[in-house]
């Protein structure tokens, strides 16, 4: 069989006659079948979009090549007259029609119309290969076919339409062409970013690393920095990651944060190829500051931390930037032995006084710190700073691309310089904006204050925008993941609103999540149901009207049920309302409180059971409790509210001045007998309720916990 391959991105100019050659040819000769193939190129080689593989073996690129081999196989197609065949396919006229500003295709289009001033056809009486080729060469170009709707040229404008109406076919391969090329664009629509960012030096391979320090659990933005170093290393370029520990502050690392992180990433499905530790590099790291303070190009500084920032802040050298080589070695063994002394010594780069950039004023790159590290113990009481030793490892590691979010652009030439410092391997720098959110605070520092304060329970609370927390609140891995890879590397800084987040959540979650029934408890009313059965009963029903796999439930049936207060306020009298899971029921009574204050409390209802009528027609869609035939369990249903009040806070606001009275929100309420088999973690849907994530199950005299899962919708945040 021949195949005809076409690049759908091409120019539709280029290949849209080809097409249509090829699929006149299969329609004409029962002995020719042309397999016609889309690839989502540009072109297929040497900048030919067009590919024909014939049965015998040979290929051919050329527009004029496939279509002299496609004519060769329905001869019906050659018109009466080669000569002029020729002239318009092989001598180019058709192909003059290709570009797509309108003064390069002026010239041919006259020529054409003139050329069918009396014509029907271009070429002899009946339809020709000519016909076809021009036509799809006006039809997938934009401004020339523009041009021919406008009705620019008369006689051009009649023959193209006379083509169509009289070939049919024409406007279904068309639309089959259109189709594909809108199923493209939707694909990459759903895909949402676009990755192709072409990073340098690939071709020796990729290696990424993703580098967080474990004095704290990941948060959404730190998922946002493995996610695109997973993507690059393992799906864009078959590459390596490695995740590298940055153990260089024993002050605050832990290693309960350190196993923490291990966790998270293996729940986002990243599983670097190698993890390491910078701490493993201690020593050579130690060996290249001692490089540096040889080579004059660092010393050694005691200047105090308010005064230091004052002098880096107006370009003032330092009193100590000019002491000798071997003044600075001296003060660094002191720090390197934790002594009385050395802890007032700091090694600072000597790279600039007044850089406009001030990143290059001489940074900190060496601290003293007595304190114990939580894997090398007291063997060192010096430690890298993150601006030293991220560039030195990242080089020493093999990294080639070094993917860094926006806030250090003015570090990047900072890393550059270590590395020329030393003389070691360059690393290309890659930098991709962080994701910020309306309402909620990523700094570590603040998140942390949080936690020290009690204002939340930990670093696994709902309301917080950690792994843990926003996986506590409902999030599947499978949304998160689609939901920040949507977000891609671009390098512009938005502030995000949480309800495409929740919503894409939703999307994964509805299917699967089994329904079930919760009433409030709080001035629940009792309803009689005249026409019900006098004994209690039940029947099974699916936990998913649209996904039978999740299996069935108990669904209890009585002659006195439960509803929502607020259901209740919404009733009026003799109204047909529909009771969800059992059927239509007409309002008989509604009796209210006979205390003055709360005259629009119901105390009660009489309903009659109407099963004949029409649930379509029903306003009132309600669910209910059966008060027998089964055991009511209670439940504490939990919602919550953003920790502050601000969209975004500014470097001078103070965090305590925009916190949000109160976040969260707790109902109490009884549930269907069903629920009592729910495990942690399980995600339902309390009809008419919302969806919910089972966060303390039900235990006899303890009841069960489920925070209510955001969907998207108004206040993404609660």
């Amino acid at each position: 069989m021949s195949a005809l391959t076409v690049g759908s991105k091409a120019n539709q100019a280029i290949t849209l006659p080809v097409l249509l050659l090829a699929q006149y040819v299969n329609a004409n000769d029962p002995n020719v079948n042309i397999d016609i193939i889309f690839e989502d190129v540009d072109d297929l080689f040497e900048n030919s979009p067009l590919k024909l593989n014939l049965e015998e073996g040979d290929n051919f690129y050329s527009f004029n090549e496939i279509s002299l081999k496609l004519l060769a196989r329905c001869k019906s197609l050659d018109g009466q007259d080669s000569d002029l065949l020729n002239y318009w396919i092989v001598g180019g006229r058709v192909s003059n029609l290709a570009p797509t500003d309108f003064k390069s295709i002026e010239g041919p289009l006259l020529e054409l119309d003139s050329h069918l001033t009396l014509r029907s056809y271009i070429v002899g009486y009946i339809l020709s290969a000519v016909d076809l080729a021009v036509w799809g060469a006006i039809r997938g170009n934009k401004v020339a076919y523009a041009a021919i709707k406008k009705g620019a040229m008369v006689n051009v404008t009649r023959w193209f339409r006379f083509i169509e109406d009289t070939n049919p076919w024409i406007a279904s391969l068309v639309q089959s062409l259109n189709a594909h090329s809108q199923e493209r664009k939707v694909a990459k629509s759903k895909e949402g970013a676009n990755y192709d960012i072409a990073l340098p030096d690939t071709e020796k391979g990729v290696v990424t690393r993703f580098p967080p320090e474990p004095s704290g659990y990941l948060h959404i933005g730190h998922a946002k920095a493995a996610l695109l170093n997973d993507y690059f290393a393992h799906e864009m370029y078959k590459g390596t990651l490695i995740c590298r520990f940055d153990d260089t502050n024993p002050s605050k690392e832990k290693e309960e944060f350190q196993d923490a992180i291990v966790e998270d990433l293996a729940l986002m499905g990243i599983k670097p190829d190698k993890t390491s530790y910078t701490s493993n590099y201690f020593q050579e790291l130690y060996d290249h500051c001692v490089t540096l303070l040889k080579a004059g190009k660092a010393y050694a500084d005691d200047t105090e931390r308010e005064a230091m920032q004052h002098e880096r802040m107006h370009g003032i050298a330092s009193k100590r930037r000019d002491a000798s080589v071997e003044e600075n070695l001296a003060r660094f063994e002191e720090m390197k032995k934790g002594s009385e002394e050395g802890v007032r010594w700091c090694i600072r780069a000597k790279m600039s006084v007044d850089n406009p950039n001030k990143a290059m004023r001489d940074p900190v790159v060496y601290r003293c710190n007595p304190q114990p590290h939580h894997r090398t113990g007291e063997k060192w009481k010096v430690y890298p700073t993150y601006d030293f030793a991220c560039p030195l490892v990242d080089s020493m590691e093999g990294i080639t691309h070094a993917l860094r979010t926006i806030e250090y652009r003015d570090r990047n030439p900072q890393y550059n310089w270590m590395l020329e410092a030393l003389d070691l391997r360059k690393v290309n720098i890659w930098d991709f904006a962080r994701m910020n959110f309306v309402r909620t605070l990523l700094s570590k520092r603040k998140l942390t204050k949080f936690v020290e304060s009690g204002l939340v329970s930990g670093w696994d609370d709902p309301r917080f925008p950690t792994i843990r927390g926003i996986r506590r609140r409902g999030m599947t891995i499978d949304a998160l993941r689609e939901y920040i890879l949507k977000q891609g590397p671009s390098r512009n800084i938005v502030n995000l609103d949480w309800t495409l987040f929740w919503a894409t959540n939703k999307k994964y979650i509805d299917p699967i999540a089994p329904r079930h029934t919760a009433v409030t408890k709080e001035n629940a009313v009792t309803a009689t149901v005249k026409g019900a059965r006098v004994a209690a009963y039940t029947e099974d029903k699916p936990k998913h009207g649209k996904n039978p796999e999740l299996g069935s439930k108990k669904v209890a049936y009585s002659a006195d049920i439960l509803i929502d207060q607020v259901d209740a306020q919404a009733l009026t009298q003799d109204e047909e309302i529909t009771l969800m899971n059992w059927g239509n029921a007409i309002v008989r009574k509604i009796s209210h409180s006979l205390n003055p204050l709360h005259r629009s409390l119901v105390t009660g209802l009489e309903l009659e059971l109407h099963l004949q009528g029409d649930v379509k027609k029903t306003k009132q869609k309600i669910t209910w409790l059966a008060t027998s035939g089964q055991e009511l369990i209670p439940v504490e249903l939990v919602d919550f509210d953003y920790l502050i009040t601000k969209d975004k806070l500014e470097e001078d606001d103070n965090v305590d001045d925009f916190l949000t009275p109160q976040t969260e929100f707790r109902t109490e309420a009884l549930a269907d007998g069903n629920v009592v088999g729910l495990k942690e973690d399980e995600v339902i849907q309390f009809e008419r309720k919302g969806y919910f994530r089972v966060d303390r199950p039900f235990r006899h005299g303890e009841k069960a916990v489920l925070f209510c899962i955001p969907t998207g919708k108004a206040n993404a945040g609660k």
